[in-house]
């Protein structure tokens, strides 16, 4: 255990209480995994922590907040739910009951706890279940995905970032449930559903989604899956109609990744109108590589419009006309001869070819 951890599990121990650490830290760390989201789970009340941690921030379901160099700590009170409204908890007791906090969690692979000495607490069978790959729900399965539907998106998730399966009795409450996803926020269904195409196992969790009929259920189809690291590259290959909650900066890449990926190719031209990014999340899909890209990319004799050699005011003075929208068809015309190469980018160049065209645009 690192010595960051050990220290803030001991200095609640030190002021009597107790402490574990709980859910991904310990669950990852039995995998070989290395984390540095750490949850706590504790018997000391919000007010009691923020004594032991003046300088944490308080946390709206009772706990604290923190971070220490790398790490970032989330020290919660033990509680028991009462109720749930708009799928979350309303009500719940600040409870001194370890046993009775953890069957409140979702999956028994989140419920295993360690002690500061290191050493693994296990109430739930999380650490028989995790040998054994399954995901399994804490407590009555149909109860617990009706109190929260994203637990279905969540089960699916960590079966698409860990390569685990689901247990036969979880797999059958989501056949019966999976309409209740539909009660969810955007937001929420969004934030599983960007872990789930980030994931290193992808194409299990979408298999399981549409297995489930919750890609039905979204209106979501899609034809073939190659995994990217971009977020926006993953749902470009996407086929929705589900109003997920993107920023504008998100669905416009999104739109142009799709654009890029229907011309099935990558030239001159698709490096000037979209950029080096969006040119090489669409490449890694379409199998081109980034080296080539780059190459292209460097290659290009202009990336915009104000890098043609000439200016407006000087094709005004050339041409002896006013400023209005043939300087835009010109400059058009100008920006194409010279990425397809017919036109080199030097100002003589450019000039000589105004002037040899100079009475076909003065007739248009």
């Amino acid at each position: 255990m690192n010595k960051i951890i050990k220290k803030v599990l001991s200095t609640i121990e030190k002021k009597g209480f107790e402490a574990y650490l709980v859910g991904g830290y310990v669950r990852d760390l039995l995998l070989g995994k290395i984390s540095y989201d750490i949850d706590i789970c504790t018997n000391a009340t919000p007010k009691e922590l923020i004594a032991i941690f003046p300088t944490a921030l308080a946390k709206s379901l009772g706990g604290i907040d923190f971070k220490v160099k790398e790490y970032h700590f989330e020290i919660m009170t033990y509680r028991e739910e009462i109720k749930y409204k708009n799928r979350r908890p309303s009500e719940y007791n600040y409870i001194n009951n370890l046993v009775l906090d953890l069957q409140r969690r979702d999956f028994t692979i989140n419920a295993i706890c360690m002690n500061s000495k290191g050493e693994i607490i296990d109430l739930v069978n999380g650490v028989n279940d995790l040998t054994n790959n399954k995901i399994v729900m804490i407590g009555n399965a149909s109860l617990k995905l009706k109190e929260d539907p994203l637990r279905i998106l969540r089960a699916i998730r960590f079966a698409a970032v860990l390569n685990l399966n689901l247990d036969n009795n979880l797999v059958k409450e989501i056949k019966n449930n999976y309409k209740e996803i539909k009660t969810l926020s955007s937001t929420r269904v969004k934030e599983e559903f960007d872990k789930i195409l980030l994931s290193h196992y992808v194409k299990k969790g979408l298999t399981l989604l549409k297995d489930y009929h919750i890609l039905d259920l979204l209106d979501i189809t899609y034809d073939e899956i190659i995994p990217v690291k971009s977020i926006e590259g993953m749902y470009a290959q996407l086929n929705f109609k589900y109003d997920f909650p993107f920023t504008t900066y998100e669905r416009n890449n999104i739109k142009k990744i799709k654009e890029i990926l229907e011309a099935n190719e990558i030239t001159r031209q698709t490096l000037y109108n979209y950029g080096l990014y969006l040119t090489i999340v669409a490449g890694e899909i379409l199998g081109v590589s980034n080296k080539t890209i780059n190459k292209m990319f460097k290659e290009l004799p202009i990336h915009e419009k104000k890098d043609i050699n000439i200016k407006s005011e000087e094709i005004i003075k050339i041409l002896d006309i006013n400023y209005g929208k043939k300087i835009s068809v010109i400059m058009n015309e100008l920006e194409s001869l010279i990425l397809n190469g017919t036109l080199k980018n030097k100002k003589n160049d450019i000039i000589k070819y105004i002037i040899n065209n100079k009475a076909r645009w003065e007739n248009e």
